[in-house]
């Protein structure tokens, strides 16, 4: 059904795909403010609090398993209304929680469900554009997508400023977003999958898809680039708070203008993709992405290693974070240009590896709180398994793909 859209319908199918796409990262970022106030009400300890962000990953990485395939054989919008609805509860569970426990299992019901807003918009952006213009219209979202994770903290931290506010209310806001999105999405957004393209819906038929997408060598290597580079990034979301302020002794207030530059970082490899896009091929992008990371991440390593000045730590995580904006953007466009009958499918493990991939990397960066080695070492090894994996594996189907 691609139609590649212009104008303003292009711009509307933008804002709502942002829209729904940024329900991950409003749920894992809005309530980190609000940590110390959680586990003091709750009578709990921090790494209690610390499991029910743990809880909402494992939810947004597993859900998209389930709603890819489900949204292939029933189609985007009425699996997509149901998941918002369900977000919508979750979120006023998480407010009334008595204790850790419910809070934790329903930051699990959070994150799953969640997870619909993020692998159905990039499903949706599949079935919509092609070519170049799905190069073009997927740079526009991550650029949409990027402002969320800068502007979810500071959200969460201005609801605790009003006198009588508390975490509570952080999750009824989401509550309340999630009511909203859903009923813009029931009035604006159209099906996008055709009943004539819907794959047959069994436990079965979901297994064999992903088992052809797992074994589809070009898919499957520009899925993983993305989930090592991209995965990667969680030791530096979880590195930084720790190096910058407790090696560097920076301000929390530095931290995060710091952290935030890095958004931008993002933002701006992911309109370099966008503007080359039909002039570069995206393989050429993800090639020059994919060795600049390697490299930053090599010369950050080396300044962990020498205790190098803060200026030499920020100046390659900035450029490893650009080059990650472009590698989410082109790896997307060439991992998906020939998945349209399983395109909720491959846009679930394309969401999900990283999350895997950042699940298992982040707790390994406080190995030694002395030293910011293992966040650097980290990053240089999932960026060059990405470099390694591109130039060993992506590099030699030259048949399926735009030639470099």
């Amino acid at each position: 059904m691609t139609h590649n859209p212009k104008g303003k319908e292009r711009l509307i199918l933008a804002l709502l795909l942002g829209m729904l796409a940024t329900l991950g990262p409003l749920n894992i970022d809005m309530y980190l403010p609000s940590f110390p106030s959680i586990a003091s009400d709750l009578e709990t300890s921090a790494s209690m609090v610390q499991l029910s962000l743990t809880a909402c990953l494992i939810g947004l990485a597993f859900g998209q398993l389930v709603i890819g395939p489900i949204s292939d054989a029933k189609g985007r919008r009425k699996p997509l209304l149901i998941s918002i609805l369900l977000f919508a509860g979750a979120s006023f569970l998480c407010a009334v929680a008595p204790n850790i426990t419910t809070l934790v299992i329903a930051r699990f019901l959070q994150g799953a469900t969640a997870s619909a807003g993020v692998v159905l918009s990039r499903a949706v952006v599949r079935d919509t554009f092609s070519g170049r213009e799905l190069t073009k219209f997927f740079a526009l979202l991550m650029v949409i997508n990027a402002v969320a994770p800068l502007v979810a903290p500071i959200a969460g931290g201005g609801i605790l400023l009003f006198p009588s506010a508390s975490w509570h209310w952080i999750f009824i806001s989401l509550g309340i977003i999630g009511l909203i999105i859903f009923l813009i999405v029931f009035l604006k957004l159209k099906e996008s999958l055709p009943v004539e393209k819907r794959r047959p819906s069994s436990l079965k038929s979901t297994f064999r898809t992903m088992a052809e997408l797992s074994t589809d060598r070009s898919f499957i290597s520009y899925a993983l680039i993305v989930g090592f580079v991209h995965g990667g990034s969680f030791a530096y979301v979880s590195g930084t708070p720790f190096v910058y302020q407790g090696i560097y002794g920076v301000s929390p207030q530095v931290f995060s203008i710091l952290f935030g530059i890095n958004g931008l970082a993002i933002i701006t490899g992911s309109t370099i993709v966008g503007r080359l896009g039909g002039k570069v091929t995206e393989k050429k992008l993800l090639k020059i992405a994919v060795t600049v990371a390697a490299s930053s991440t090599l010369f950050l390593l080396l300044m962990t290693i020498i205790k190098g000045p803060l200026a030499l730590i920020v100046i390659p995580i900035f450029i490893y974070m650009l080059s990650m904006g472009m590698v989410l953007t082109s790896s997307f466009t060439l991992a998906m240009e020939f998945q349209g009958h399983r395109a909720g499918s491959a846009s679930a493990i394309l969401g999900m590896l990283p999350l895997v991939v950042g699940a298992t990397v982040s707790p390994l960066v406080g190995l030694n709180e002395s030293t910011a080695i293992p966040m650097g070492a980290i990053l240089f090894v999932t960026s060059f398994i990405g470099f390694t994996l591109f130039f060993t594996v992506a590099n030699r189907d030259e048949k399926t793909q735009i030639n470099v």
